[in-house]
């Protein structure tokens, strides 16, 4: 993570660890199976506790050496065509990474290896909630150290033709604000705001499902993507674009802008902490939310470690919209 500020850390580090959130991690590790999304390959993957201070990191199970590494930060980010796909220094890929990253931030985990034998993270219903389900099924535990956040000091954004995607500081904790607006008349316009809570993520957001457009298929797979895509793994809808095909319907009336929230909270969970601010997006998608994190990084006085203290809102999980007292160490 190239962010400097390591006498920051090293503050933070030497915290009054009773005045502070405590970093969680899992209770025991939890695997699972499927294909990827864009791959079509099949993969099997391990979600393992990990020390405090390891943050969330990937380990290529089917490659030797130090190189099977990966870890789960904005710089390491490559390819954004349809997903986000991480790439480490020995060109080792692990792509499709924005729904777990997601369940992981949704949940509050600070720290956790991923074992997993193939480039791309199993798709599973195209949302968050089965990783969820994992991470629940797991347990979680409190570690003995503080938990870093990010506080946004001012406005960040980033724009790309008539896309557009802003961090803003906030007095509490992480709220997220989205916009869409697709031709298609099976999604129109869409807009859906929610504070990142781990009660909120659960019921609003981790069971929003990726979508496409049964016309882009041929070309997707021309492309080496959408490999793996069903009606079993994504909302399609059909080529007039006034109809969803899946025989379930959606899972939520605007599940279309839910998901793109949900992928805007993995892409962000890249910056290596969880963000205290607001993030406003229209029409983003994963290259601009990448793009975000780069130009929030790229000046210092836009961002600042800080601690949460006991009794707040982010005591279960991440930040609340509501009033949070903080403790800064920048």
């Amino acid at each position: 993570m190239k962010t400097n500020k390591t006498d920051v850390v090293t503050s933070f580090k030497s915290s009054a660890k009773s005045n502070v959130i405590r970093q969680r991690t899992l209770k025991t590790g939890i695997g699972c199976s499927g294909v990827g999304l864009h791959s079509g390959s099949k993969v099997t993957m391990v979600l393992q506790p990990a020390a405090a201070d390891t943050g969330i990191v990937f380990r290529r199970t089917d490659i030797a050496g130090r190189g099977a590494i990966v870890p789960a930060l904005w710089s390491n980010v490559g390819d954004t065509r349809m997903n986000t796909c991480l790439t480490n220094d020995a060109n080792v890929q692990i792509g499709t990474v924005e729904h777990l990253l997601s369940a992981l931030a949704g949940s509050g985990i600070d720290n956790c290896i991923i074992e997993i034998n193939g480039p791309e993270v199993p798709v599973m219903d195209g949302s968050a909630a089965p990783f969820l389900f994992l991470i629940e099924c797991a347990g979680t535990v409190e570690q003995d150290a503080p938990r870093r956040a990010i506080r946004v000091l001012k406005r960040v954004s980033v724009t790309d033709g008539d896309k557009t995607a802003t961090l803003s500081p906030a007095a509490g904790g992480f709220r997220l604000n989205f916009h869409i607006d697709f031709a298609s008349a099976a999604i129109g316009q869409q807009s859906f705001s929610v504070a990142l809570t781990r009660g909120a993520f659960k019921a609003e957001i981790s069971r929003a499902r990726t979508f496409g457009f049964e016309h882009e298929v041929a070309y997707l797979r021309a492309n080496g993507l959408a490999r793996g895509g069903s009606l079993d793994n994504a909302v399609v809808i059909d080529s007039t674009g006034t109809r969803v095909l899946n025989d379930d319907g959606l899972r939520y009336g605007d599940e279309f802008v839910r998901h793109k929230i949900l992928d805007a909270v993995g892409d962000l969970f890249l910056a290596g902490a969880p963000l205290l601010g607001v993030y406003d997006g229209v029409r983003s998608g994963h290259a601009l939310n990448n793009q975000l994190l780069r130009a929030l990084f790229a000046d210092q006085t836009a961002w600042t470690y800080t601690t949460i203290a006991p009794g707040s809102a982010a005591a279960q999980g991440l930040p609340l919209s509501a009033p949070v007292k903080m403790v800064a160490n920048g």
